[in-house]
């Protein structure tokens, strides 16, 4: 969890030091409150587009230093259908644009369709996520000794994060650190 004030690098919570997380890190643009909500929304349920850029350019300052490839939490096939395009995918092209760092959309991927998991606790949130990325065939060879920075719109309890860190960690990325528009902040919330 953030700190209330800025503790140096390599601080951790109670938490992270008693089960440190796969990942190394998750950066937040904003808390998930109200308006964060609203712009996540219109983006993902309204087709409004713009609000990628907007999002971006707030998690452009978060960008980590070394930071070697940007790496979308992947939706399935059968979402993109329906929706027309991947959120995160939007948002990390800009991130890329904008930083100068590579951006591959194609490494990770969704290889079972998940139920919606809003409304999900965090427990039914990691199950429902279990086996459900796989990693590129090339992707071993991109990864090897890489900073992956993973992208996605809203980090709620950590599920789908650890889930895609973890394989590409296995797949021979050296760090991986989550970057995001808005993070929820209040655990209740999940259940």
């Amino acid at each position: 969890m953030p700190f209330a004030f800025d503790r140096g690098d390599g601080a951790c919570c109670v938490e992270c030091l008693a089960d440190p997380p796969v990942h190394d890190g998750v950066r937040a643009a904003v808390a998930y409150g109200d308006i964060a909500r609203e712009v996540a929304l219109k983006l993902k349920y309204s087709g409004r587009l713009a609000c990628a850029g907007t999002m971006a350019r707030a998690m452009a300052r978060l960008m980590p230093e070394g930071a070697d490839l940007l790496v979308p939490v992947p939706l399935h096939r059968w979402r993109i259908w329906s929706r027309g395009f991947n959120q995160a995918a939007l948002i990390a092209g800009i991130l890329a644009r904008s930083s100068g760092i590579a951006c591959d959309s194609a490494l990770l991927r969704r290889a079972k369709a998940t139920p919606i998991l809003r409304g999900l606790g965090a427990r039914g949130r990691a199950k429902a996520v279990a086996g459900a990325f796989a990693l590129a065939v090339d992707a071993k060879a991109k990864l090897a000794g890489k900073t992956v920075v993973l992208v996605d719109d809203v980090y709620t309890s950590g599920a789908t994060g650890t889930a895609c860190a973890r394989l590409l960690k296995r797949g021979g990325a050296d760090k991986v650190i989550l970057l995001c528009w808005a993070r929820v902040l209040d655990a209740e919330a999940l259940d």
